[in-house]
Formats: C-alpha cells, structure tokens, sequence
C-alpha cells in the first residue's frame, strides 16, 4: 500500500516474491506440444458438437450479406431495407453480420417488414482492429471474437443466403457457403447472388476451373449459385425455398 505521495507504507507486510528463471528452450517446445495437443482435441469437440443439428429448423432465417461501406439513402441501401422487408413480411428472420452499411439495411427492412412482430433482426458482430459497433437495428446480438466462429455461425442459423454488393469479406462469405454447398454439407439452402459482379465471378470459375488441362471442379458446381439481377427475382427464389420448407421439413 502506498501513501498519497506514491511511497510506500512501512508498517504494511510486503508481499514475498521469488524470482523465477525463464523457460529453457526445451520447456517452451513441451509447453508449445502441450497447447497443440489440446487445441487439437479441443476442436474435435467442437466439430463434434456441430454435428448436432436439430431434426427440424425451427424458423427459416435468410442471411444477408453486402459491403458495409453503403450509406443510407443509397440505392442500393434502399433495395436490400426493400428485400429484407418483403422477406420479413412472409416470415423470415434477417441475420446479417451487424454492423454498419447494407446489413444495417437488412436490419432496418426487417424491423419495417415485421408489422406482426413474428419474426426476428439478428446480428452476428465481430471484434475488428477498428471498432464496429452493432447497427440500431439489431434485434437479437451476438458477439463473436474471430471470423472463424462467424461464419460457422451463419452457417449453422441459416435457411438461405443473398449475397448483394460487397468486397473482401462478403466474397470470403460467399464462397465459404458455395463451398458448403458443393461438398453436400448443406442441402437445399439456397445461395442467391444479386447484381452485375457476381456473373464476372461464376464465369471466372467456369474459365479456370474448367479447362483443357485438366478440371478443378465439376461443371454442376458453377451451377450452385443463383445469379439474378434484382432483388424482386431474390424474393421470388426465397418464396419457393420457403414454401418447399414449410411443407416438407427439411
């Protein structure tokens, strides 16, 4: 305990401490062995655990994703509010990544298509160097510390996913999700691109993918994506899938 002037009290014991020797070089390697063999069997319990999937969704939840570098009063902000909207008002949860830009627009149109208060705005938020704080618009937030845990997160919430605008990220997303999708790990989830970018993609597939010397995927993989032109066609899509779930189950 020190007094006001920062000195310390003489008449208080002072804690013992012993100083230690650093690690050898051979202890740093154990150490190092020792916290990989527990992340190893520390993911094999998570992969476990997310084998766990219930026997039936119980909400159908569309993931938006697009570039949070839109402004309100875009056009673009303005058709995905639109889309999440419509969506809501036929029952869809929106889950986006929560923060600023179009998913804050997904955000918004559900919260303005949601006129029965049945369905739910969700943000999946990640920790970034610059601060990201959650949009106004997030009903339901969750906090996640990597974009690994993210996006099996989005994985595991979701019935369908658009995929507007965006850069770097929403193309990480968008081909995380193709990919699920070409391995049989997801079935029957949709994956909807909207816009001019995302054709120029597909086509690059089918150009370097697909090639004299020797394929890297199947043709019906570059057949996975939905590409439309405008979210109306998106909708329509998302109606059918949704149809087909309410009726069947799966």
């Amino acid at each position: 305990m020190t007094d006001i002037d920062g000195n310390k009290d003489p008449k208080r014991p002072q804690a013992l401490r012993i100083e230690t020797e650093a690690l050898s070089p051979e202890a740093s390697r154990q150490m190092y062995k020792t916290m990989h063999k527990s992340l190893r069997e520390l993911w094999a319990v998570v992969d476990g655990l997310a084998a766990v999937m219930p026997p039936r969704p119980t909400y159908y939840r569309v993931t938006i994703f697009g570039s949070s570098r839109m402004h309100a009063g875009d056009e673009l902000y303005l058709e995905v509010r639109r889309l999440a909207q419509e969506l809501a008002a036929m029952g869809c949860d929106i889950i986006t990544g929560g923060g600023p830009g179009l998913m804050q627009a997904a955000n918004e149109g559900e919260l303005l298509g949601d006129v029965a208060n049945r369905t739910y705005s969700i943000g999946l938020n990640v920790e970034l160097p610059h601060e990201q704080a959650p949009n106004p618009f997030v009903e339901k937030l969750y906090h996640h510390g990597t974009f690994f845990s993210r996006l099996h997160h989005f994985v595991q919430l979701s019935s369908a996913f658009v995929v507007m605008r965006g850069g770097i990220g929403t193309t990480l997303e968008t081909l995380m999700v193709w990919q699920l999708v070409q391995v049989g790990h997801l079935k029957r989830r949709p994956l909807i691109m909207v816009g001019s970018m995302w054709p120029e993609l597909v086509e690059w597939g089918r150009k370097h993918w697909l090639s004299e010397e020797g394929n890297l995927a199947d043709p019906d993989d570059l057949d996975i994506p939905f590409c439309v032109d405008t979210v109306d066609e998106a909708v329509t899509l998302i109606r059918d899938n949704l149809e087909e779930w309410a009726s069947d189950g799966s």
